[in-house]
């Protein structure tokens, strides 16, 4: 089967991982069960920062969010590598930019992910990956974003799955909330 992977918040627990590098930057000590209550993407509110001071904070910060310790999120990098060793192919498919597309796919081979680079794809507007995902003929599609997910509604026979994110649980997808239960989740579709 043919399994595609979008990468942050979906695989890798990056917005948390920010939002503890936002406390570092900013000189804060906001508890993670904020984070946990966010209903939008965006990490910036809690800090007091406008839309534009949080887009600043956020690029400014880039490297040191996309490139350091970001954890995986639980089961995430083990049920990717057994996945491989079943013998599936397994897409990354990540709306970072064309600037920040090779440096993370090297960098999740470096943490273990089965990565092959011609199943590596970057560099699109999240509302244009949806011609990848149908290009692949994916059976299995997993993302964390509402926008993205939406223009995957009655888009061809791929199998469209929510990482579960505080801001979007009020998208009526099947919902994966520990890699773990994976091959459990997809059995009962």
């Amino acid at each position: 089967m043919k399994f595609g992977f979008d990468i942050d918040d979906t695989l890798i627990n990056l917005r948390e991982h920010a939002f503890h590098i936002y406390n570092k930057k900013l000189g804060k000590n906001i508890p993670v069960d904020i984070f946990h209550k966010l209903d939008r993407v965006e990490i910036h509110e809690p800090f007091g920062l406008t839309d534009e001071e949080g887009s600043t904070m956020w690029t400014s910060s880039l490297e040191e969010i996309y490139y350091t310790s970001c954890p995986p999120f639980p089961n995430a990098l083990e049920t990717l590598r057994e996945l491989d060793e079943e013998g599936h192919d397994i897409f990354y498919i990540t709306s970072r930019n064309k600037a920040h597309g090779e440096r993370t796919k090297e960098w999740l081979k470096r943490r273990g992910f089965p990565v092959k680079d011609d199943h590596f794809f970057y560099g699109m507007r999240d509302d244009e990956k949806v011609e990848i995902i149908q290009q692949l003929q994916l059976d299995y599609y997993f993302d964390d974003k509402p926008d993205v997910l939406n223009t995957l509604v009655d888009k061809g026979n791929t199998v469209v799955f929510v990482k579960d994110q505080s801001y979007n649980r009020h998208l009526d997808f099947p919902r994966i909330t520990d890699w773990g239960d994976l091959q459990r989740v997809i059995s009962n579709q």
